[in-house]
């Protein structure tokens, strides 16, 4: 998970570059970044040779998650990646990134730990100003998946240069129930939750929790370095934060999804009458497709990079952008 308070800078430096190819589109690769409190913030972009586009950040979820969409716990779905060869070949362009104090964003801060969604909402700012002055682009989308999306929905409240909001696999309600609710849902973690409970009951008061006792899976979670971090993100109210906002929104939901469910997107449509919402079947939380209710073969959706995103995701956000967008 996260980093340190930080100051919000930019700037962008070309790194590298490399010409490829999208579903048969030439596009081309840039290797980008933005300034960090310590040192940069590191990403990838993917944009059509003859154009630009609309260009849209892709902002990741929770945990170690990388620019692609990929996790050293175990998930190696690619979702990000797949998600920016896809909207390239449709005729935008994406920055995909890598969080601060992680991966090659890791001289952004000394600690990864340390942070708050404030924190990653500095990131967001320096990255939107980055790519305008590298795009020249008059606003960014802002693509938030899961964790994502609170960041995204928290940047909306201090960022002018947002064309629209993104939401796909986004939770309509504070961290803390959901992360209730994931755990009582799965009845492997039936053992847990007499201890899970009260531990996100304190976290929610803004009290830090002892693990010394606890079981190791939830040592992990309620990991002594990261419950700052928690204490913060539960204080969010994601639905709170959409219902001022005036701009284009589309709320993505697969019906498989077993980390978020579809009342989550209910709630932020609910928050925002004026949102698209999109249901899609058989889509599971990392946009693949999963046809039955066996937890394990969606589970193991999240390690199969040969699995390409489910039909129906990219062409979804594709045709929201292009209908929300300025000629």
């Amino acid at each position: 998970m996260p980093m340190r308070r930080l100051r919000h800078l930019t700037a962008t430096v070309l790194l590298g570059c490399a010409v490829a190819f999208a579903a048969g589109t030439p596009s081309v690769e840039t290797f980008v970044e933005a300034a960090g409190p310590t040192g940069a913030l590191k990403g990838t972009m993917l944009a059509p040779v003859a154009a630009y586009g609309p260009v849209i950040l892709i902002i990741p979820g929770s945990g170690p998650t990388d620019r692609d969409g990929n996790s050293p716990l175990g998930v190696r779905a690619a979702t990000y990646r797949l998600l920016a060869e896809g909207l390239v070949a449709r005729g935008a362009t994406t920055v995909r990134i890598d969080k601060r104090g992680m991966f090659a964003s890791t001289a952004a801060t000394p600690d990864a730990n340390a942070v708050t969604i404030s924190d990653y909402v500095s990131d967001v700012h320096a990255w939107t100003a980055a790519i305008r002055q590298k795009t020249q682009a008059s606003c960014v989308w802002l693509l938030g998946h899961s964790e994502g999306g609170l960041v995204a929905l928290t940047a909306i409240q201090s960022e002018h240069d947002i064309c629209g909001l993104l939401l796909v696999s986004v939770a309509g309600r504070p961290m803390g129930e959901v992360m209730r609710d994931q755990l009582i849902s799965n009845p492997a973690n039936t053992p847990l939750l007499s201890q899970a409970l009260p531990a996100i009951d304190s976290l929610e008061a803004g009290k830090r929790v002892d693990t010394a006792n606890m079981p190791l899976p939830l040592q992990r979670l309620f990991a002594l370095e990261i419950q700052g971090f928690l204490i913060d993100a539960f204080s969010h109210d994601p639905a709170q934060l959409l219902r001022s906002y005036r701009k284009p929104v589309l709320i993505l939901q697969g019906e498989r999804d077993i980390q978020l469910r579809e009342a989550d997107a209910r709630i932020l449509k609910q928050s925002d009458p004026q949102a698209t919402l999109v249901l899609l079947p058989d889509v599971n939380h990392v946009l693949k497709t999963v046809t039955s209710d066996d937890r394990r073969e969606n589970i193991g959706a999240y390690a199969d990079p040969s699995l390409p995103l489910a039909p129906g995701v990219v062409e979804a956000i594709a045709r929201f952008v292009v209908a929300n967008t300025n000629p």
